[in-house]
């Protein structure tokens, strides 16, 4: 086994055990406010201010140039370690105070992100107070886990957040057992409830942060602080910064809009006693579409991105070329059966999912799931782009393709605000993909003007030959399954959890299998490296007796 497939193996790993656990954290969370609706909408909106925040002012530099800036740095006679010590000097200034400041403006904050009445806006403000803290630890895992990614250590990054899903886990199971009222209006909010709820919450961020410390020392990586911008070349990084800087700043005010018009659909929905489509509906929907794109997708760009950027660095276009390949040829036997078999089976996911909300609230998160869920691919796509220009010091292309994808979202999210709340859920989630599906075309586009001829006609071929027959048969098993048990998807309770994963694990394993097999038979390579990939992480005894 070559090691970026070990790697690949163990982030997958890691991601996997990280997105179960935020899963179940999700399911909790969602028992404790609910799945949809206004009060989930206000602890939701505060609770994800803070990583929107860092996102705005660090995140996307911290993610996009620290790695090829490390890569470079590693050439210089200390190999890197002025560098690394200035970057960590100067973010985790630049981040406290930041923080500070973002924390001071919690009540503009939640306005500019929410459409809430008053007691709706109070109660979110103060939950913001307690949350907003989190972006100082956000930015300080971020800054850690790429400095080990750039020094090829890349499983504490990913297996970080299991730590910090554990701890927010057993804060919202001591909400639980304390005996507060589950899904409480607005009004039932106590002090000691909003203080278990959002205080966990950020104490499971700044773990997660502290516990990427301990392989960093490891390493034998020692700070030391070292003030200043010059000397180190940190020029180019400030150009991409600002590039960046710009894309993240179009994205969030794009999603403000977004925000908006699914507060507002909440508060509707509140005064017409209807679970219309919601912030908290949203975030859910989001929770179990980003599934496949990080466990599969994240785990493999990001062993792709430092090959890409040392191939930069060493001037080697065909390897770039041939990186870019493998990682749009390599997530489609997975993630293509994936997407169309969630897009077919949402009602029965987020049922099965959300055993503790009523099924109006379900409903509503599936409804988001079912459009949402076609823009993984374009958005996995999208993410690869904007590391290989990352790779190349271009944070300007990447910035174009953001305001494609945010100008296009933002329009559809602005129709829904204006609009019925009826429609809200249906256009938020087709604006979604299709900003993703026009983003990622447009960045191609412009990596092939970069890179030249990228074999595209030869991966674009491999994409039909999957998403053809994952389509029909997921829409074939959808069909049956619907004949045989037609309240699959509108209950609720145990019954909900044990029918309907006992129904998906079946569906699912049939759908895969009819999947690769049919792609197989019209010639679809990678299916046979998929089916390797997978063998490789079941125990060697399963594996002698397949």
């Amino acid at each position: 086994m070559s090691r970026m497939t070990r790697d690949v193996a163990l982030m997958t790993a890691g991601t996997m055990t990280s997105r179960l656990f935020g899963l179940a954290r999700g399911i909790l969370l969602a028992s404790v406010i609910g799945a949809a609706g206004l009060t989930a909408d206000v602890f939701q909106v505060a609770n994800t201010l803070p990583n929107t925040l860092y996102i705005l002012v660090g995140g996307g530099i911290l993610n996009g140039i620290l790695v090829p800036q490390i890569v470079k740095a590693k050439l210089h006679d200390d190999g890197g370690a002025e560098f690394v010590n200035r970057i960590v000097t100067l973010t985790t200034a630049f981040l406290l105070g930041s923080t500070v400041l973002v924390t001071l403006a919690a009540p503009w904050l939640v306005h500019l992100f929410s459409d809430f009445r008053a007691d709706a806006l109070e109660l979110s403000t103060t939950f913001a107070y307690i949350c907003l803290p989190q972006m100082f630890f956000y930015g300080m895992y971020t800054l850690l886990g790429q400095i080990l990614n750039a020094r090829g250590l890349f499983w504490p990054y990913l297996w970080a957040p299991v730590v910090a899903n554990l701890v927010a886990i057993v804060g919202l199971i001591w909400f639980r057992l304390a005996g507060y009222p589950l899904g409480a209006p607005i009004s039932q909010w106590t002090p000691a409830m909003i203080a278990i709820l959002g205080g966990t919450a950020t104490l499971s961020i700044a773990i997660q942060a502290v516990a990427l410390i301990i392989p960093l020392r490891r390493l034998g990586f020692h700070f030391r602080p070292v003030w200043g911008l010059r000397g180190v070349g940190l020029g180019t990084s400030s150009r991409v910064a600002m590039w960046t800087f710009a894309a993240v700043a179009v994205s969030q005010l794009g999603f403000m809009v977004t925000s908006q018009a699914l507060t507002r659909a909440a508060d509707v929905g509140k005064t017409t006693g209807e679970s219309l489509a919601s912030r908290s509906a949203f975030d859910n929907a989001f929770l179990i579409v980003m599934l496949p794109h990080s466990l599969v997708t994240v785990s493999l760009v990001t062993a792709l991105f430092n090959r890409i950027s040392t191939a930069v660095a060493h001037d080697d276009a065909a390897a770039v070329r041939a990186d870019y390949r493998r990682g749009l040829r390599t997530i489609a036997p997975i993630l293509i059966p994936v997407v169309a078999l969630l897009a077919a089976f949402a009602p029965v996911v987020t049922s099965s999912l959300f055993i503790g909300n009523p099924t109006s609230q379900t409903n509503a998160v599936a409804q988001l799931v079912s459009w949402m869920v076609l823009g993984v691919l374009p958005y996995g796509w999208l993410y690869l782009n904007d590391r290989t220009f990352f790779a190349h010091d271009d944070g300007r292309t990447p910035f174009i393709t953001q305001v494609v994808v945010t100008s296009i979202a933002a329009l559809f999210a602005f129709v829904a605000w204006q609009g019925d709340p009826q429609l809200t859920g249906l256009l938020i989630g087709v604006g979604q993909s299709t900003a993703y599906l026009v983003g990622a075309a447009v960045g191609t586009i412009l990596v092939h003007r970069r890179l030249g001829s990228l074999g595209m006609a030869g991966v674009l071929g491999t994409y039909a030959r999957i998403a053809l027959p994952a389509a029909g048969y997921a829409a074939v098993l959808a069909w049956l399954v619907g004949r045989l048990l037609p309240d699959l998807g509108h209950t609720r309770g145990v019954t909900a959890l044990i029918t309907g994963g006992l129904v998906l694990a079946i569906v699912g394993v049939l759908h895969l299998t009819a999947t690769w097999v049919t792609a197989h038979l019209l010639g679809v390579t990678e299916i046979g490296q998929a089916k390797q990939a997978l063998l490789s992480r079941l125990p060697r005894r399963d594996r002698a007796g397949a």
